[in-house]
């Protein structure tokens, strides 16, 4: 309404904005795809399950699937390698399991911290991010941490 309001041709505004949008869903395929790969090649190689093995020990100790690990370590990197974690884990474990849930409400909790970084603010020309990646980064853990919180209370953990 504002928009017709102020004169602008609303409809094909619309229409602009969903052509801009299929593009950009259709250049993001590949990517996707090569992760979903990438993904597919670390855990057939069994290079995931070693590492999973190895930080079970701690994880288990403080009620986290050690699953959910690599997730959160790619998360703040890059948004479409997590992307794909995340329909791997989902389809591994099922969307209505504790790990499902979990990394659902992970994906929604964290940044692509530096992906953030990099681009918006070499894109203004900012230099020194130092204290910025350093808030960036203990928000990614505290949303790391209150998600898991939260979908265990919300929903248990098994």
């Amino acid at each position: 309404m504002y928009g017709t309001f102020k004169r602008v041709p609303t409809y094909e505004t619309f229409v602009e904005g969903g052509k801009e949008g299929i593009k950009i869903a259709i250049s993001i395929i590949p990517f996707l795809v090569g992760m979903l790969v990438a993904i597919s090649v670390f855990r057939a190689s069994g290079a995931l399950e070693a590492l999973m093995n190895w930080i079970r020990p701690l994880t288990d100790r403080f009620g986290i699937p050690a699953e959910i690990v690599p997730l959160a370590l790619i998360r703040p990197i890059s948004g479409t390698a997590a992307l794909g974690m995340t329909s791997d884990l989902i389809a591994t474990h099922g969307p209505d399991t504790f790990i499902g849930r979990l990394v659902s409400v992970l994906q929604g909790s964290t940044d692509t911290t530096f992906y953030v970084l990099t681009v918006y603010f070499g894109a203004v020309g900012v230099k020194k991010m130092s204290d910025a990646l350093k808030v960036g980064l203990l928000a990614d853990v505290v949303g790391i941490i209150v998600s898991i919180a939260v979908v265990a209370f919300l929903f248990g953990t098994k």
